[in-house]
């Protein structure tokens, strides 16, 4: 079954605002170009700003990333010893970094100062001689095709090619199947590395580390802000990022409490992990909220729902077509019956299920002098309502 690409939309972000980023900067090489001393110093800054700041935020795989960068070019520097090695085998070079990052892809975010930090620090030197155990395959391979006339095995176009289309195929998979930042920079790094080493992007390279590096620290940043501001189950804004909000409200606005009737139960029939399912489907259709309308998931199977500058009544209509796609929407589950320690035990035909669920809305409009909590309070009471009179209904 084909997977959801709910990455896309992430993915062309990151493409696009890196895309940017060098096009302004080739477009601008006439002011930089005089500067490029300076801008050498100042890499030097950046690097150890990426990798701490990474580092700090737990993002080891970035602090890896910009580690491996930052010695490169200190070596292409001669700052330290090697560049030689490097300069003469730039097959190596770019197998190497194309087994890294293929790694750092397949990887998690693990504390760099510990077990993990050792384990991830051996697999980058496996991925070193991985890529050197390669050129020596292709080498004897090449060999004996010369040696047995098989002139249909063109080596030197597997050498690359055929690593290179492995690598971006599982990235950019990676990168589709879940929105992930991280995932995205390292396919952005692998086009961009790709187009450099094939001389297609003409900029210095302390310049294209600087620019490597900043969208890494903006990455963490933003991927931060998303970590702290956004419900990990639902992709929702989260409660934290609901109080935040509050604070930019005008006087005029309404505030809607959205429950899942008789979710408990469902849990308990089915199972959490297919209530978190039913949570992610319920999420998505409050997701399409219109009318200048802001979902936020409140906690549990609770979500409010924002309405600046409208009443409840204005409101209505809206909230009424969200309560309908929810009900309407058939969701297909699988195992619908939870499984007990001795079906657990026995051999179960794959089964399934479709089932709906329905929600309560509870609505307030803002009065005069009320604070953002005591409309929220209205709201609740609202819902109450709402499950008093039988649920699957919006109330005020």
């Amino acid at each position: 079954m084909i997977q959801k690409l709910e990455g896309l939309k992430t993915t062309l972000w990151s493409g696009l605002a890196v895309s940017l980023l060098i096009v302004a900067t080739l477009a601008t090489q006439n002011y930089w170009l005089v500067k490029i001393n300076f801008i050498e110093q100042v890499l030097m800054g950046v690097f150890v700003v990426g990798m701490l700041f990474s580092a700090q935020f737990s993002r080891s795989r970035f602090t890896l990333l910009i580690a491996l960068c930052f010695g490169y070019y200190l070596v292409s520097k001669n700052v330290f010893a090697g560049f030689d090695i490097l300069n003469q085998n730039p097959q190596w070079l770019y197998l190497s970094t194309l087994f890294v990052l293929a790694y750092l892809t397949l990887i998690k975010d693990r504390a760099l100062i510990s077990i993990h930090g050792i384990v991830r620090i051996i697999g980058l030197c496996l991925c070193i001689v991985l890529a050197k155990l390669w050129l020596i395959a292709m080498s004897w391979l090449q060999g004996y095709s010369t040696k047995n006339s098989l002139t249909y095995l063109d080596i030197e176009l597997i050498i690359i090619n055929f690593p290179l289309f492995v690598v971006a195929l599982l990235v950019l998979f990676k990168s589709l199947r879940q929105p992930n930042l991280l995932v995205s920079s390292l396919l952005t790094t692998l086009i961009v590395g790709n187009l450099y080493f094939n001389e297609q992007i003409s900029l210095p390279l302390s310049v294209m580390f600087s620019l490597l590096v900043l969208h890494y620290i903006v990455v963490v940043v933003i991927d931060s802000y998303y970590l702290a501001y956004r419900d990990e189950l639902t992709h929702l804004p989260s409660r934290r990022a609901l109080n935040q909000y509050a604070l930019s409200l005008g006087r005029k606005y309404c505030v809607a409490m959205l429950d899942i009737d008789h979710f408990k139960k469902f849990n308990d029939n089915y199972g959490h992990d297919i209530g978190d399912q039913v949570l992610k489907l319920v999420a998505a259709k409050l997701a399409e909220v219109k009318s200048g309308g802001r979902v936020f998931r409140y906690g549990g199977e609770e979500f409010t729902a924002i309405f600046p500058r409208k009443t409840a009544d204005e409101a209505l209509d809206e909230l009424e077509k969200l309560r309908k796609s929810v009900a309407d929407y058939n969701i297909v589950i699988r195992h619908p019956i939870r499984k007990t320690k001795k079906s657990r035990q026995g051999k179960q035909s794959e089964s399934l299920k479709t089932v709906n669920v329905t929600i309560s809305i509870g609505v307030a409009t803002r009065q005069t002098k009320n604070s953002f909590e005591q409309t929220i309070k209205q709201a609740d009471q609202a819902l109450y309502k709402a499950k008093k009179k039988g649920r699957n209904q919006v109330c005020q």
